[in-house]
């Protein structure tokens, strides 16, 4: 069953109009939510930043969110899903192909759940990654339907044999291709500023906040490759990958090549924030509940 509007229906009975603005423009805002245990995670966060993204591009949002949520719960119940994810897009609508705005479209909303497992040997191990020239356009900060050069630059790090692309611009290091980018450099977490060059993340706030309550010194800073480089730790965080540990870049082992000590304990408390949303469920590391 996927979410069609306002109503659940069978995936065959959905259809793109041809002329659909998200099909032919791009003209369109998505999220993906995380499901652990059978419930959405961070679900009202999800739903207020689809909200800024529409305010971003003029798209307007017919739906009350509270009934909204319910649909998705609904969703997530009549497909029993347990673990895995959602994946929601509005598009302004149909209307004949021109550039500007339509006078009158109606929005179109889809949702639909996948089963997906956590990522245990990615979270437990580390990752290998690659740095990539971020070329995507100046408003990172939308969630759009717009992601050629995210994928462009994911297909380059496929092909190199990593898990993800960490964006560099101008020397500085971005965020990654599907994923926010942190390094730890004397027990201080760094990371690229919330402004219009990367996606402000889920995740990564929920990491933010865990930071603050475990004692962990932030700074909202750039920082360069070389800092990256030269990084005590690094890890990625993103609805897909949670706190996800980064163990090489560029063939350069950074720190002493495993998931160093604080990326573990922000790790351990991001389990934390399941369990208070979702319920008892086993962490990453064996011993954690």
């Amino acid at each position: 069953m996927i979410l069609w509007n306002d109503r659940l229906i069978p995936r065959n009975e959905a259809s793109v109009d041809i002329e659909d603005r998200g099909y032919q423009f791009g003209d369109g805002i998505y999220e993906v939510i995380r499901v652990y245990g059978g419930k959405a995670f961070y679900l009202t966060e999800h739903l207020n930043r689809l909200e800024k993204s529409a305010r971003e591009i003029r798209l307007p949002l017919p739906w009350d969110f509270g009934l909204l949520a319910e649909r998705i719960n609904q969703l997530v119940d009549a497909n029993r899903l347990v673990e895995g994810t959602i994946y929601l897009q509005v598009t302004r609508g149909r209307a004949p192909r021109n550039h500007a705005f339509p006078e009158k479209t109606e929005p179109v909303l889809v949702a639909y759940t996948t089963e997906v497992p956590r990522p245990e040997a990615m979270l437990k191990e580390g990752i290998r990654t690659c740095t990539h020239r971020d070329i995507r356009w100046l408003r990172c900060d939308i969630k759009s339907l717009n992601l050629l050069g995210a994928v462009l630059a994911k297909q380059e790090a496929v092909e190199k044999g990593c898990k993800e692309a960490i964006l560099v611009r101008d020397g500085t290091v971005t965020e990654g291709s599907s994923s926010n980018v942190f390094i730890v450099r004397d027990g201080t977490l760094y990371t690229h500023p919330a402004n219009n060059l990367i996606l402000h993340g889920i995740t990564r706030s929920i990491v933010l906040k865990c930071a603050g309550d475990e004692g962990i010194p932030v700074k909202e800073e750039t920082f360069s490759v070389d800092d990256l480089y030269a990084a005590d730790e690094a890890f990625i965080t993103g609805t897909m990958v949670e706190v996800c540990p980064v163990i090489r870049v560029d063939d350069r082992k950074i720190g002493d090549g495993v998931p160093g000590p604080v990326t573990r304990r922000l790790q351990k408390a991001f389990d934390g924030q399941i369990a208070h949303q979702c319920g008892q469920m086993d962490g990453i590391m064996g011993e954690r509940r």
